[in-house]
């Protein structure tokens, strides 16, 4: 099948692909070295981290370009409204609902339901002042969880110039037991700001 029949396809916009080679350029000119290789089956969640600068953004979306991913992320659905909507979605954006019933974990759950291939990226972090790994928010685990799809563990590592995917982790209910691994992958990234690694 090609990747204009999928139901999954995105097809790219002039603004759209515009902004992307902006991003794409300005992660070249940082000269990260990409390293690891995804799963081949593009259903996961994958994590972005560390996260302690708005540059992690236009060096992470060159850096899943570079490794062949066509990654999400979630946005509050007052984004997806004209004349920003068709945008948002050309780039990744995926709609969520706040203040409803369905939280943003089983909104997300849904939408891998709904989707032969989706990779959804979360900054578990939540914001740029987070510290360590045993802070993060647990939602991109347990939508990984519910959705029965792997966590993928992204990295940028600023003082190494390095940047990729490293292990794959399988949700089995036991947060702690199942991140342990994650959390000895990154206890030596460094972030773009060392303060927040």
């Amino acid at each position: 099948m090609d990747a204009t029949d999928r139901p999954d396809a995105r097809p790219m916009g002039l603004l759209a692909r515009f902004v992307l080679g902006i991003l794409h350029f300005i992660y070249r000119c940082h000269k990260f070295t990409a390293i690891g290789t995804p799963p081949a089956e593009r259903r996961f969640v994958i994590i972005a981290a560390p996260h302690t600068s708005n540059w992690d953004f236009p060096n992470y979306v060159g850096l899943t370009h570079e490794l062949g991913l066509d990654t999400h992320f979630m946005a509050k659905d007052s984004l997806f409204k004209w004349p920003m909507g068709k945008f948002m979605r050309q780039v990744g954006g995926v709609p969520v609902q706040r203040g409803i019933k369905r939280d943003m974990v089983q909104q997300m759950i849904d939408e891998f339901a709904r989707r032969t291939e989706f990779v959804l990226t979360v900054a578990p972090e939540g914001t740029r002042g987070m510290k360590t790994a045993q802070e993060w928010r647990t939602g991109f685990y347990r939508i990984a969880h519910g959705a029965g799809v792997p966590i993928v563990c992204g990295f940028m590592d600023y003082k190494r110039r390095r940047a990729g995917v490293g292990p794959v982790i399988v949700p089995t209910g036991d947060y702690d037991a199942d991140m342990a691994p994650a959390f000895a992958f990154y206890r030596d990234m460094l972030g773009k700001r060392t303060g927040n690694s």
